[in-house]
């Protein structure tokens, strides 16, 4: 299955490398927050692998958190690949996240900070994650989630409908949190966990988030986008439609970037079992107070 063209990623985020520094606000953000995590695992990871490095920032964040003694890079782009080695001297190489080149049991953590969202094949390249892992290993990664970009992809199917009678992917498909959860299980990963946060920036002027994404190597690689540049007309209407659909009290416009963060650990006979079913030796509904659904009481409603 074909959902984006990889070699256009590749090229992408080479042309992107060079200047990747003027846009990466996102990957560090996104970065810092994965780092956050694990601090809260308290155990030491000596050979760690980061999984589509971008220009380095995973391990300029990082650092020797984890316990981490080598940490191995890379990425798709053999431009941001040696960007990455020059950054901060980690071994790196070029690879593509759907072949791994590693052997079995090879790493005691894999990291990846927004890369595997441009995967084609993301259940085979999680199996393959599982198995350079060694027994009680950890796999800590965030894609784009759905509903990042919400906002110019409304404004480009609204702008492509009118101008040119159609509308073409041009904003990436997005898994879904419940999705995650499964094809982590399926991957033979033990104890997954997959979970939701949000980064909102917002921007004066539509033409500065084109850019970023631009700048981040982070623009359509679809396969079946329309081929050729976008008319003046059509990215002219979606500007317009942005603004006047989501500008601001404060007169900017937002832009949603959904990031789901996906923990599972490689098996070990040591880790904690779930309970067999009907070992409980508590009522849920006692714990409630007595309003579990079962007994028809309802949560209180999020009123933030």
């Amino acid at each position: 299955m074909k959902i984006f063209d990889r070699s256009l990623v590749r090229k992408r985020r080479d042309r992107a490398a060079a200047n990747f520094a003027l846009h990466d606000f996102l990957i560090r953000e996104v970065a810092e927050r994965l780092a956050d995590r694990l601090d809260d695992v308290k155990r030491s990871f000596p050979m760690a692998l980061d999984l589509g490095c971008h220009t380095g920032e995973m391990a300029q964040t990082i650092g020797k958190r984890g316990g981490i003694e080598t940490l191995v890079q890379c990425d798709i782009s053999p431009a941001m690949a040696a960007r990455a080695a020059a950054a901060n001297g980690h071994p790196t190489l070029a690879v593509d996240e759907e072949w791994l080149p590693f052997a079995p049991a090879s790493f005691d953590l894999v990291l990846s900070c927004l890369s595997l969202h441009w995967v084609n094949d993301l259940p085979g390249t999680l199996v393959q994650i599982r198995r350079i892992l060694k027994p009680d290993g950890l796999f800590l990664a965030a894609i784009a989630g759905a509903g990042t970009l919400g906002e110019l992809r409304q404004a480009l199917m609204e702008a492509e409908l009118a101008e040119e009678g159609g509308v073409s992917p041009r904003v990436s498909p997005f898994a879904d949190v419940r999705d995650l959860g499964g094809l982590l299980q399926r991957a033979g990963f033990a104890l997954p966990v997959v979970d939701f946060d949000s980064v909102n920036v917002t921007y004066a002027d539509p033409m500065r988030l084109l850019t970023d994404l631009r700048g981040m190597g982070e623009t359509n690689a679809v396969a079946e986008q329309r081929k050729g540049l976008t008319r003046r007309a059509t990215l002219l209407h979606a500007i317009n439609a942005y603004q006047s659909r989501f500008t601001g009290a404060d007169g900017r416009l937002p832009a949603s970037f959904h990031i789901i963060t996906m923990t599972g650990w490689a098996p070990h006979p040591d880790q904690p079992k779930p309970l067999a079913p009907g070992s409980a030796t508590h009522n849920l509904a006692d714990i409630l107070g007595g309003g579990g659904f079962g007994a028809g009481g309802r949560y209180p409603a999020d009123k933030s």
